[in-house]
């Protein structure tokens, strides 16, 4: 939707700036941020590894700041990091679009400081809450405090809790790092891991070391579960002035990693259930929620709570054109938020991960009942007809360690051969 479309006035004068903290340039919602702000006139900049990265090259980006951080720097380096680029972009502040917990946290917990030259816009809520909901443990508290439904787990404290948990655990349970911050110091899990008994877990706890950083959750059984999202922005008063909701068809890898491509589906249930919970814990901003429906008892239970954009924020958009991003902004330029429906039955589909995802899937058996026979319209993550060097950049990341790959395979069975 180009800025002549919209029926709602921006201020093209506040800029965005999308934030980030380690090492992933082939993210795609800091590219669907870029344009979706950028279509509208707002001059937009990033924080990015390299000048070769896909947001790096979009069209509608005015500037990328290469600052290369790993997630392990000492925060006040992080916060004068920042504070110079706000520096460099100019008088008026920018509205910052963090696409990660970590620069989420960092934001919160240094707000005074942040908004201290008055560089920058960003949501207010309590400093702390956000690594709380971050946390695999601090979200799982704050669920059975509000009684908001969520799997059972367990957080064990040494080897010891281990063995025990193992012992009159159900199989098979899933294991997920404990704290957002440590898969970047010490994870102990590549990922949600599913474990499939007692023999398993013991052997991988053998490597978590004397204080193990792992959350071991229920296990819910795809074929009796739906993954749903809930995209949403809240504002100061812990008020949804955007909310949406969408089922998750597929992830990669399966069935526990990011979403590869999904529907916006109406569900009012979620929704109020989400905007209940929010309201209660008082939080402000983007929310990324993971929600799944266990149809043995016919509950909706949250799995994460990620107080940020979601990379796939870009398959909800309301009839007027708002999406949680663009409603983030007005909201903090002092502008309306236009209230309308959610636009149904759009797909959103990642172009790089769907093709070994949809192939794993049809393998499995896995189907969503609630999503659309048709989709009513696509939303790509890469490729865009107004702004494709993104997606080319993509494609030429995405093929080179892939070559690599295979012509080191090639190599050793060469060598093979001729020994």
């Amino acid at each position: 939707m180009a800025s002549s479309d919209v029926p709602f006035a921006v201020d093209r004068t506040v800029p965005g700036l999308i934030v980030k903290i380690g090492d992933y340039p082939l993210h795609h919602g800091g590219v669907g941020a870029i344009r979706s702000l950028g279509r509208l006139g707002i001059p937009m900049y990033a924080v990015t590894e390299d000048r070769w990265t896909p947001a790096a090259l979009s069209r509608y980006l005015e500037r990328a700041f290469v600052w290369p951080t790993t997630g392990m720097e000492r925060p006040e380096r992080l916060v004068e990091g920042l504070l110079r680029i706000g520096r460099a972009i100019g008088r008026r502040p920018a509205v910052l679009l963090p696409t990660d917990e970590e620069a989420a946290v960092l934001i919160a917990e240094h707000a005074d400081t942040l908004a201290g030259e008055g560089r920058f816009l960003f949501p207010r809520a309590e400093p702390g809450l956000p690594r709380r909901l971050a946390s695999k443990q601090g979200l799982y508290e704050l669920c059975l405090d509000h009684g908001v439904p969520t799997p059972s787990a367990a957080f064990p404290d040494s080897y010891a809790d281990v063995k025990e948990f193992a012992a009159t655990a159900r199989f098979p349970v899933v294991a997920k790092n404990r704290e957002a911050f440590e898969r970047r110091r010490r994870p102990a899990v590549g990922g949600t891991t599913r474990i499939t008994g007692p023999r398993e877990l013991l052997a991988l706890a053998t490597g978590w070391g004397r204080r193990p950083g792992v959350i071991l959750q229920e296990y819910l059984p795809r074929e009796e579960a739906e993954d749903w999202i809930v995209h949403a922005y809240f504002d100061a008063e812990s008020t949804p002035l955007a909310m949406f909701t969408g089922v998750k068809v597929r992830s990669w890898p399966p069935h526990a990693g990011m979403t590869a491509c999904a529907y916006a589906v109406d569900n009012p249930e979620l929704a109020e259930l989400a905007a209940q919970f929010i309201k209660r814990i008082g939080f402000s901003g983007i929310v990324d929620l993971d929600w799944r429906f266990d149809r043995r008892d016919g509950r909706y239970k949250l799995l994460d709570f990620n107080p940020r954009m979601g990379a796939q924020f870009r398959l909800f958009e309301s009839e007027a054109g708002i999406d949680v991003v663009r409603a983030q902004h007005l909201d903090l330029t002092g502008r309306k938020v236009p209230e309308a429906e959610q636009r149904a039955d759009r797909r959103f589909v990642v172009e790089n991960i769907d093709l070994p995802a949809l192939l794993a899937y049809r393998r499995s058996g896995y189907t969503t009942p609630h999503a659309p026979a048709r989709a009513g319209g696509t939303e790509l993550a890469w490729a865009a007809r107004d702004d494709m060097k993104p997606f080319f950049t993509m494609l030429a990341r995405c093929v080179r360690p892939g070559a690599v790959h295979l012509y080191q395979r090639w190599r050793a069975t060469s060598r093979s051969r001729h020994q």
